[in-house]
């Protein structure tokens, strides 16, 4: 099926889920998947109310081909936030090259406009285009273009704020800040000890701690909060990397880690991440490695345990 879009996201060659489904980029499961249902009931053969096979071959393209894979792609958990985390780099990117940016439709522009209250603008602007998106097949691509242009503008003002937006839900950790609270009241020497610490160590820190424990889901959270803080951290993207592997999700371990040896091919936690990789794309590794590794795990405890401890100044603040 064609795709006829250049505007808003999909110029930069990048498929934006959340115009296609006419939500907004900070949308939670619930409502995403509340719109999917609805947009579903209007497509689909068995409840669809177009009159012309042409028509309803059209609806059904546009679920099967469009609708669909967005709602596989936001209806996931793991898989939004990630697509949230590249679309705030975006926004970042877009912000700082503002004078570059084209925008052609009048929602856009408007949104544009009211800069003070964007956000409240930004819903407003969304509900208005989203209500008949699906509607009138024949304008549903002009109205998918209009809402990711509205997506962009939306993310160049969000981003553009500096640290002003960086405690919005979705980006943040999901740990129990009440209880960090509490053991800090009790435990003030280790208090003292993580006064020094950057945000960035922390996130590290807990998500080591957590793939320790064996909760990647944890540690994928923090460590995404991690790379909002240093997009390119070689020891982030390793540790994403062994999250994933630890879910059986090879292909994203991959990407991760692949990253973290482009960018610190010296680290030690970069070198033992990859080794685990290595281990599971090709299992001769891990015999060839078995003696090696069998005297240092029984003297430090295991391969989770190598990343805690002393800091070796692999982290830069």
């Amino acid at each position: 099926m064609p795709f006829p879009i250049s505007q808003g996201l999909f110029q930069f060659d990048l498929i934006d889920h959340f115009a296609v489904l006419g939500v907004s980029i900070d949308a939670e499961h619930e409502e995403i998947r509340e719109r999917y249902l609805k947009i579903a009931y209007k497509l689909h053969p068995d409840t669809c109310r177009l009159y012309t096979p042409a028509e309803r071959e059209q609806a059904n393209q546009l679920l099967a081909k469009l609708v669909n894979p967005a709602y596989e792609h936001l209806g996931r958990d793991l898989y939004r936030e990630e697509f949230r985390l590249i679309l705030a780099q975006m926004g970042k990117a877009m912000a700082r090259d503002a004078g570059k940016i084209t925008i052609s439709s009048e929602p856009a522009r408007k949104l544009a406009q009211s800069s003070a209250n964007y956000e409240l603008a930004y819903q407003k602007i969304l509900q208005s285009l989203a209500i008949d998106q699906y509607t009138a097949l024949e304008n549903t691509y002009q109205k998918i273009a209009q809402l990711s242009e509205l997506n962009l503008v939306y993310l160049m003002l969000t981003e553009g704020q500096g640290n002003k937006k960086t405690t919005r839900k979705v980006f943040i950790s999901q740990g129990n800040p009440k209880q960090s609270e509490l053991v800090g009241a009790t435990f003030i020497t280790a208090a003292e000890a993580k006064a020094k610490e950057s945000p960035l160590e922390a996130y590290i820190r807990r998500a080591q701690a957590s793939l320790d424990q064996n909760n990647p889901a944890q540690a994928l959270r923090e460590l995404r909060d991690a790379l909002r803080q240093e997009p390119d951290n070689g020891i982030c993207h390793a540790l994403l990397g062994l999250a994933y592997l630890q879910q059986n999700q090879l292909s994203m371990a991959r990407v991760h880690i692949n990253r973290a040896w482009q960018v610190s091919p010296k680290d030690a936690t970069v070198i033992r991440c990859k080794r685990e990789l290595d281990k599971v794309v090709n299992p001769n590794v891990e015999m060839e490695d078995q003696k090696g590794q069998k005297k240092e795990g029984d003297r430090k405890g295991g391969f989770w345990s190598l990343f805690g401890g002393k800091k070796n100044n692999q982290i830069k603040p």
